[in-house]
């Protein structure tokens, strides 16, 4: 099968998570770069990164990488790419992108051009004046940053933090890649107890059990690729069959989530029961204030409310020091809060004994971590 690169976006900060896992799934050539990691493979790579990345946003297929100071070197360089081998006759090509410091600034201008030029390429292979674009989806997304033009396929189709569970949620919920993210930086392992006291619709706790139990996050979602006639439907059967070998149910995971409110307690456990952990997962109505350990050793991970989910700051500060009394230093407890607030350490009483920078959405957060 043919060789690839491609080129997985994700959350500013995620990189070196993402890069660590497509290594251990057993990705050649993998390097990260701001916003994205790219690796080399064929279309079963892409279709096991698809299905199996927990950090990553997409998979998309880098098909070229060139200049582009004008609009003649950006339709150029489009047309030189041989599209005929993975678009058909009949398949609909869409053209979104970015252009960040660079010569060709109007995006709409790029999308136009880019466009016109594989149409152009792909009339001129199949012979024919007019594409119907009836068929799948391939979804082209360019990325212009200092005249660099990244021309890409986009395998994916909805992002990958859509995993499939999480139909509802509460206010402002935290993105499932986030969360994923979360539980790695706390090192949740399969003999792992995990405590959310703050766990809203229930998002860290269900990617905490996911990993602990090895379901690919993807295992029950669809793909854009999946209706390619490029993508073979055996390679997408073969590589979930191998997904759910891998599970492990016999593990002693347990995870407990508690909330105020009713109504996202609910939530979280439809949520889930969808994602298949809801044998492992109880929620619980109760307020922080009342917080206790449930076990001996316990990784209490939380995102606390915070800007759109509270009225005001002096709440928050209050939260933060109600946490700070809760959270004590004791063998056998680590936590990790992430929270956008600088004065986090401050109120809640002591330094992090490890702290790293991540992005909620465009809300810049810091990750802090109790474990000493």
């Amino acid at each position: 099968m043919e060789k690839y690169t491609f080129c997985a976006p994700c959350l500013f900060g995620l990189e070196g998570i993402c890069a660590n896992e497509f290594k251990y799934i057993g990705f050649s050539n993998v390097r990260a770069e701001n916003g994205r990691v790219l690796f080399d493979g064929d279309f079963s790579s892409a279709v096991r990164a698809n299905l199996l990345s927990r950090y990553c946003e997409r998979v998309l297929i880098l098909l070229s990488e060139f200049r582009a100071e004008s609009f003649d070197d950006l339709f150029e360089g489009t047309k030189s790419i041989p599209w005929e081998r993975f678009i058909s006759k009949n398949d609909a090509f869409p053209v979104k992108g970015k252009s960040l410091n660079s010569k060709l600034r109007s995006v709409s201008d790029c999308q136009k051009i880019i466009k016109k030029a594989a149409a152009e390429r792909l009339s001129d292979n199949y012979s024919v004046n007019w594409l119907e674009e009836s068929g799948s989806v391939h979804q082209i997304q360019f990325l212009i940053i200092n005249d660099k033009v990244s021309l890409m396929l986009d395998t994916t189709g909805e992002g990958l933090y859509k995993r499939g569970y999480r139909a509802l949620s509460n206010d402002a919920p935290i993105k499932e890649t986030l969360a994923a993210a979360l539980v790695d930086l706390s090192r949740v392992r399969p003999n792992h107890k995990v405590v959310d006291p703050m766990c809203g619709s229930g998002t860290i706790l269900i990617e905490a059990a996911m990993k602990a139990l090895k379901i690919a996050p993807g295992i029950n979602r669809s793909f854009s690729a999946e209706a390619w006639e490029q993508f073979p439907k055996s390679i997408w059967e073969e590589e979930r069959q191998k997904a759910k070998a891998n599970e492990n149910r016999d593990c002693d995971f347990e995870a407990i989530g508690y909330d105020i409110d009713d109504i996202a307690l609910n939530i979280s456990r439809e949520n889930a029961r969808k994602a298949g952990v809801s044998d492992r997962i109880k929620f619980i109505k109760r307020d922080i204030k009342d917080f206790s350990f449930d076990f001996d050793y316990e990784t209490v991970i939380t995102n606390p409310p915070y800007g759109e989910r509270l009225l005001d700051i002096s709440e928050a500060e209050k939260l933060y020091k109600i946490m700070g009394e809760r959270f004590v230093k004791e063998k056998g407890k680590s936590y990790t809060v992430i929270c956008p607030d600088d004065d986090f350490e401050r109120i809640f009483g002591r330094k992090a004994d490890k702290r790293r920078k991540l992005y909620n959405g465009m809300l810049t957060c810091q990750v802090y971590m109790y474990f000493k």
